[in-house]
């Protein structure tokens, strides 16, 4: 039953991962579906007194995380998601599920960076060799966005994998 858990909640995140980078959404049900199999994880362990914890974590980060939301420093999707996952991980990985979130959205965010530092440039280059004289000033970018949720979902998986008990 665990493997299912593994296999289903890997599926789910990594169709949060992508919607969330075609739409900067993430679905209230997906996020919910997330924390039903965290519950029905925490129910499958027995064990009261990490359940109690994995709650409790995942009511803080939600605190938390809300905050950040309020503040405008994340979405609410991500807030949601990341304390759903807080229930599914279970407070024994936290840290490093924290850890690694972070890390990927570090590494996500200074892609992102990168890339709007290079696309006016290639716009101007690509402009040059199409016509006879360079645009005046490359076209307004958009303000970017870092979805987030791609990070708390690489994390997630990264993390149920590396605790997952595989059968020998």
């Amino acid at each position: 039953m665990r493997i299912a858990i593994l296999v289903l909640a890997i599926g789910i995140l990594a169709f949060i991962a992508y919607g969330d980078v075609r739409s900067r959404r993430i679905p209230n049900a997906l996020s919910l579906a997330i924390a039903i199999l965290g519950i029905i994880r925490l129910i499958l362990a027995n064990d009261a007194i990490a359940a109690v914890h994995s709650v409790g974590a995942a009511v803080l980060i939600f605190v938390i995380a809300f905050v950040l939301f309020w503040r405008g420093a994340i979405g609410g999707g991500d807030a949601k998601l990341i304390a759903a996952m807080t229930l599914l991980i279970c407070d024994r990985d936290l840290f490093s599920f924290l850890f690694l979130t972070s890390l990927c959205g570090g590494v996500l965010a200074l892609a992102i960076l990168a890339r709007d530092r290079l696309r006016p440039k290639l716009l101007i280059w690509l402009a040059r060799l199409s016509a006879t004289e360079a645009p005046e000033s490359p076209p307004m970018p958009r303000p970017s966005t870092v979805p987030y949720g791609v990070a708390i979902a690489v994390a997630g998986a990264i993390t149920l994998i590396l605790e997952a008990p595989f059968p020998r």
